[in-house]
């Protein structure tokens, strides 16, 4: 494991594969539901940075809940760990096993089909192995709008979503993944199948027991269909690019934009220049939508389920009218609206693409945090000093879901620095960049999880009481540690 990680292995169960426990998984999964040469699974222990390579005896590949159940039923009755994988596109380490691992790694890739999508009542239940963006083709296809949206959407799945508890660029209007659930099915580490695929906006019988899952990792259980939330599809959608004072600037703009809407706001994504420079030097295709005399920009969309009318007023008129008062008050510098689709498509296309581009461009550093909205101007100021205090070279590019107070802090190495060198500062950056976030009353995982990267600074920040209610509810559901062992706590 690379010294980015956590100062040492966790004790995870290290039961090995015999040849007839190997025998028993293909006569669940059959053939070519199970991988066991190592150019095959590598893949699947590689995490999507290329930062964390782990093992596993075997990748096995279910294709039902059925399955999933034996197949966990069979490693509980012999001790054998289990990491559940969905798209593997997390950023944590979450679903990469540890160089120790001698058990499996479960994929749900083969479980993809849509179950139901009752547009009448606004819900759609899905596998958990779907790719986030063909739920999302599958819900516009009858008129509604899935809101889950990220940077990963083409490859990533929504059980992975749901076990992370994903965030990106709608929370602001429609909240975190697990906002969106109306209800799960998930096979626990003993084997035992909890059904509750309800798709009941009201259900207070007791404790709401999807929310264990949901952010949990994959450590409690493997969520295996979903009931989701869907709403009527945008109809009238405006986007601009706008080129702002200052962060403190863009927290005003949103303050102000939500009544100038009419509560439309749909994203408001903080971008740094050197963000943007660095997605234009490695993503082929993307073009700067307005170069400004400032260091930072906002990517603001408003959007609305009502079709704009002949001679009505619209979102485009809306924002045209927000942003010249914006203009005029000093806030915003510059701003173009998008006119077609295309340019729409470009501006997000920078969005997204940035993590894609900060491993185009070589080591780096990343933080994913969150504080109140209104103090993330002062963190951003406090938070740069501290980590430039430290390694005046490096190279920062902040950016965020403002509107969520979900930042990611994050930097490249100085010019030439390889990643050996940089992780021996990552120590003293982590602890100046927590310390900090810890203290604002922040959180240091706003979206991202904990998996493998952040284990050892959760035992750091979270309080003794927390982290024994997280133990206890572990030990209760995964007696043996068999169910993604090693990632969110240390036991």
């Amino acid at each position: 494991m690379p010294a980015a990680g956590p100062s040492s292995e966790p004790i995870i169960p290290t039961v090995p594969l015999t040849a007839q426990m190997r025998d028993s998984l293909r006569a669940i999964v059959g053939a070519k539901g199970l991988i066991e040469d190592e150019h095959g699974k590598q893949p699947f222990v590689t995490d999507w940075r290329g930062l964390l390579v782990g093992r596993a005896g075997a990748v096995v590949r279910p294709g039902s809940t059925e399955e999933v159940a034996q197949v966990v039923r069979l490693c509980h009755d012999h001790g054998i760990a289990i990491v559940p994988q969905g798209g593997n596109t997390g950023l944590m380490g979450g679903a990469t096993p540890w160089p120790a691992h001698t058990g499996i790694v479960l994929s749900l890739g083969r479980m993809n089909r849509v179950l139901e999508l009752d547009p009448t009542g606004y819900t759609m239940t899905v596998e958990a192995g779907c790719v986030l963006q063909t739920l999302q083709e599958t819900a516009s296809r009858h008129d509604r709008f899935l809101p889950l949206s990220l940077g990963a959407q083409g490859s990533c799945m929504i059980g992975g979503n749901l076990s992370t508890n994903a965030g990106g660029v709608q929370v602001l209007r429609y909240g975190n993944a697990r906002h969106l659930v109306l209800g799960l099915e998930v096979v626990l580490p003993s084997g035992e199948v909890w059904d509750g695929l309800r798709a009941l906006k009201k259900d207070n019988t007791g404790y709401d027991l999807k929310h264990l899952f949901m952010g949990a990792e994959g450590t409690l259980g493997i969520i295996t269909k979903a009931v989701l939330k869907l709403w009527p599809a945008p109809k009238d959608v405006c986007t601009a690019w706008l080129a702002i004072r200052d962060p403190r600037a863009a927290l005003e703009i949103l303050s102000e934009a939500h009544s100038a809407s009419e509560d439309n706001v749909g994203s408001c994504e903080l971008m740094s220049r050197s963000a943007i420079d660095m997605v234009l030097r490695h993503i082929p295709g993307v073009q700067d939508p307005l170069r400004a005399e400032t260091p930072w920009y906002l990517l603001l969309e408003w959007s609305s389920a009502r079709a704009r009318r002949d001679g009505a007023e619209g979102m485009s008129e809306k924002m045209e009218q927000f942003l010249a008062d914006q203009l005029e008050a000093g806030r915003v510098l510059d701003a173009v609206i998008a006119q077609t689709g295309h340019q729409s498509h470009n501006m997000w296309r920078i969005r997204e693409s940035v993590a894609e581009a900060s491993r185009a461009e070589g080591p780096g550093l990343s933080y994913d945090v969150s504080v109140a909205i209104s103090r993330i101007p002062e963190f951003i100021d406090l938070g740069l000093k501290a980590v430039l205090d430290i390694l005046p070279s490096i190279r920062p590019y902040p950016l965020g879901h403002i509107g969520d107070g979900n930042l990611h802090f994050s930097f490249m190495a100085p010019v030439g620095m390889d990643q050996q060198t940089l992780t021996q500062y990552k120590a003293a950056i982590t602890r100046a960049v927590n310390d900090l976030v810890t203290s604002m009353d922040g959180s240091i995982s706003a979206e991202h999880g904990i998996g493998i990267d952040k284990l050892d600074e959760l035992s750091h920040y979270r309080s003794k009481t927390e982290l024994d209610i997280m133990r206890t509810i572990k030990r209760a559901l995964d007696p043996q540690n068999i169910m993604n062992p090693g990632k969110v706590l240390r036991l």
